[in-house]
């Protein structure tokens, strides 16, 4: 099949970019990220709840001598409008949502200028006045990439919000991690409650990699994940058949490629903790993790992430694992010393456009009014307790 040239392509469903040259452009991407992988966005895209149907800028360029097609894809950004996204009627476009906290765009190495000028100005051709990208690396290539970009065109990019959140440099050794990491006493804690959780079955640590393990370990990762906080509060993957599909295809597909492995904590026969890990390029990126709560005298996430980090910091592969958890995520900060600085940002396409500024006005007042509802939420909620 002949690729099609950069003209065929304007402002589009994601379901129309050709998987093929999507996947040649995550190997050449100029920054990894595991969720904008056709495997893992088109299966978000196909099922999971609010996160269907979205669309695509994309950017072309011209094909090497060597390759026998006419253009290939150089950039691609999954998008909804600004109404979509958060109910502002203003003509902007934001990232879509990939269910995992980073949505870096993908842009081919050796043709960053290109690609991101092809984005910007597919978005103009939308009619958008705004391109608002969520959860993105500020120090990655990618970022450092569209700042060029824009400054050569007299703009800037404007930050929303931003914070840092735990990484793995893999590259260290994982006993000198954990040891710089959490000393002496607590590491001696630990394996105090892992002697106690042996004595309900020998500890041992699994990691499905094939299609076919992964298709047996997701289904224990689901239960333990069903069986805990997050069942209670609505956000457990297996409570929407939707989200529970998403998953099932997602993880399979990514493993036919050495994309995706879960990691498994049994005491006996009996799995106590699971997590999902994706991989892409030189970088892991720890999905979720879920427990079972009978065990949670003994640390079973912690634990787990243990183990996990022993396991990525001997593979030769991973430079780096992106914890993508919040900010101050209490059982990653302390064990993944690493930070990462991510945050939202508002891309202008225009010079001297009062849109923009009004489309950043609305987006800054909407973050501070949900910050003001969260804490008075967590304000009441312990006031009940």
């Amino acid at each position: 099949m002949r690729a099609p040239s950069a003209a065929a392509f304007p402002f589009a469903p994601l379901t129309e970019i050709p998987a093929d040259d999507w996947r040649a452009l995550a190997e050449h991407a100029i920054e990894p990220n595991g969720y904008y992988l056709p495997a893992w966005e088109l299966a978000v895209n196909a099922s999971a709840r609010g996160r269907t149907a979205v669309s695509a800028l994309s950017a072309w360029g011209e094909a090497s001598p060597r390759e026998e097609r006419p253009s290939r894809l150089i950039g691609l950004l999954p998008v909804v409008s600004l109404w979509r996204d958060c109910k502002i009627p203003l003509p902007g476009l934001v990232s879509a949502s990939p269910y995992g906290t980073l949505c870096t765009p993908l842009i081919d190495r050796s043709a960053a200028t290109e690609a991101i000028s092809g984005l910007i100005d597919q978005a103009r051709a939308a009619g958008a006045h705004a391109l608002i990208l969520r959860d993105v690396s500020l120090n990655g290539a990618a970022m450092k990439a569209f700042s060029e970009v824009l400054r050569q065109d007299g703009m800037h990019l404007q930050i929303l919000q931003s914070h840092y959140r735990a990484c793995l440099d893999a590259r260290r050794d994982a006993d000198e991690v954990l040891q710089d990491a959490l000393g002496t006493k607590k590491l001696k804690e630990l394996r105090r409650q892992r002697k106690r959780l042996g004595e309900h079955g020998a500890v041992r640590f699994e990691v499905a990699r094939t299609p076919e393990a992964v298709a047996a370990a997701i289904e224990t990762f689901l239960i333990l994940e069903a069986s805990g906080w997050k069942a209670k509060r609505g956000t457990a993957l297996l409570q929407d058949d939707g989200d529970a599909r998403f998953i099932r295809r997602a993880t399979r597909e990514l493993a036919s490629t050495g994309q995706c492995e879960i990691a498994t904590l049994y005491t006996g026969e009996t799995p106590v903790a699971a997590a999902i890990v994706l991989r892409h390029q030189d970088r892991a990126f720890y999905f979720k993790l879920g427990i079972d709560e009978r065990f949670a005298r003994f640390s079973p996430g912690v634990q787990l992430t243990l183990e996990l980090t022993r396991h990525l910091c001997a593979d030769a592969v991973p430079a780096t694992a992106d914890s993508t958890a919040s900010a101050d995520h209490p059982m990653i900060n302390p064990i993944w010393r690493g930070r990462l600085k991510i945050g939202d940002v508002v891309i202008p396409l225009r010079r001297h456009d009062p849109m923009v500024r009004l489309i950043y006005a609305a987006m800054t007042i909407r973050q501070f009014l949900r910050e003001l509802a969260r804490r008075a939420v967590g304000f009441f909620r312990d006031g009940l307790s």
